[in-house]
């Protein structure tokens, strides 16, 4: 089944990329690596703003990282032409706005891996990071960027 397909069946319809808030390009091509700059949540088109283990919890958290992961398929998409072209998800990067004794960033971050894992398969394993930090652009509560091998 084509990844066209699979969006459609999860009721998923990718956005256009989103433009780059600083002095940076949305996404960049060496060989068949395609890296993505770091794509911070967003709810109802605005920054989804907040900070896990005081403002949200684990659940929301998650859901914040699977529209991440929506954003990122969108610049993916624009960077190939046609999802179909990704051969494989090599990497992610997830970045949580967290307290500092909050410890559940690898949980949150599965919101962005499980969609990616729906959406490509075994094409969508990958690498992973998680990191709590103190803060991130506008108050965001999660940034992820990735780095998919493409043909």
């Amino acid at each position: 089944m084509s990844i066209s397909k699979r969006l459609e069946q999860l009721g998923i319809i990718l956005p256009p990329v989103a433009t780059p808030a600083a002095a940076y390009v949305p996404y960049a091509r060496s060989g068949n690596l395609v890296f993505l700059s770091g794509h911070i949540a967003r709810k109802d088109g605005k920054p989804w703003v907040g900070k896990l283990g005081a403002t949200m919890d684990t659940a929301e958290g998650a859901q914040a990282a699977r529209a991440v992961a929506i954003d990122l398929m969108g610049t993916l998409h624009a960077a190939t032409g046609d999802l179909d072209r990704v051969k494989r998800i090599v990497k992610v990067m997830s970045l949580v706005n967290s307290t500092l004794d909050y410890t559940e960033q690898h949980l949150v971050t599965n919101g962005c891996s499980e969609l990616l894992g729906e959406v490509f398969g075994d094409a969508g394993k990958h690498a992973r990071s998680a990191f709590g930090v103190a803060a991130l652009p506008l108050g965001a509560c999660v940034e992820i960027e990735l780095i998919a091998e493409v043909d």
